[in-house]
């Protein structure tokens, strides 16, 4: 059997190969059951909670991501979340690969958003500005470089200090140039593409400071009590998301405005599916803001996996 390191899954996981892999997957489709939680006692601390997500292409590949999630880990200098991914065959059965959870996990959401923005950002945008310094943030930097000609990322971060410390790693990697944010008020007005990666509770993105044109990429506020964008946003951008099933029950920054009567359900214009198949051209104009609400599915891991597998075996 196969086994990846986080280095190897990096390195069989290019981004522009991991776009167009999600862009066939989500038009070609697969099985993909609701993920399922099971929280695990641990005497003296909170629990823990293993997360299964499963998915298939029927007589092709079967997989599933296994991740545990530790709050206590923090005591012991240990990461929260641990995860791998176990690819198979799904004619025979055969375990063909075991590939690093974390890796996919950042690599396939990074590349979810850019898939997005090929169809919903401006083809000319050239500056990205980045909310969050965590593990997503280079890769949404790679990833929108791999789809649009970016020449200029903004970062922001709570931490000013953190902040510059990470714009300048991010210097000494990319050939473009990287700066952090003074202000995210001012910053705001200026980028093309806004994407953000925090654990916020509060909206940090208020929609009426955006310039027309400008494209939200929201990748953080898992939690339906999260949110990153105020409801000017919502007001005014033209909404889409990675699935409807999973934003409408889980992505605070839909699930709040749908609650609060903002907006209905059938103001989500599309989702990856519709526009991977066609059945939306996305942006509409120049002018139009638009939103994109990802949590991420077990179809982007399954075709992250196979890719992995695929490009490392052959």
């Amino acid at each position: 059997m196969l086994l990846l390191s986080e280095d190897q899954t990096r390195d069989a996981l290019p981004f522009p190969d991991l776009i167009d892999a999600l862009a066939e997957m989500f038009r070609s489709g697969c099985v993909m059951p609701t993920r399922h939680h099971h929280d695990f006692e641990i005497p003296g601390e909170p629990a823990g909670t293993m997360l299964l997500m499963p998915a298939w292409v029927p007589g092709g590949y079967a997989g599933v991501k296994v991740v545990n999630v530790v709050p206590g880990n923090a005591e012991r200098n240990l990461p929260a979340v641990h995860g791998q991914y176990l690819l198979s065959d799904a004619r025979t059965g055969e375990m063909l690969a075991m590939i690093d959870g974390g890796e996919l996990t950042a690599r396939r959401t990074a590349a979810a958003s850019a898939l997005a923005a090929r169809y919903l950002a401006r083809s000319d945008a050239r500056h990205l500005l980045v909310l969050g310094t965590g593990r997503l943030a280079p890769n949404l930097i790679a990833a929108h470089m791999a789809i649009r000609s970016i020449e200029h990322v903004t970062i922001w971060g709570r931490s000013r200090e953190k902040t510059a410390q990470f714009a300048g790693e991010m210097q000494a990697q990319f050939p473009i140039a990287i700066e952090a944010a003074a202000s995210l008020r001012d910053v705001l007005g200026s980028a093309d593409i806004i994407s953000a990666a925090t654990l916020s509770s509060e909206p940090l993105i208020k929609g009426d400071l955006l310039k027309p044109g400008a494209h939200v990429d929201l990748v953080g506020a898992f939690k339906p009590t999260m949110r990153e964008s105020d409801d000017d946003l919502i007001k005014r951008a033209e909404i889409f998301v990675d699935t409807r099933d999973g934003c409408l029950v889980e992505g605070g920054d839909i699930v709040q405005p749908l609650q609060s009567g903002l907006i209905s359900k059938g103001d989500i214009r599309a989702d990856l599916y519709d526009l991977c198949r066609g059945n939306h051209a996305g942006r509409q104009s120049d002018d139009e803001i638009t939103m994109f609400k990802s949590v991420g599915a077990a179809l982007e891991d399954l075709a992250g996996a196979m890719l992995a597998y695929q490009s490392t075996e052959h």
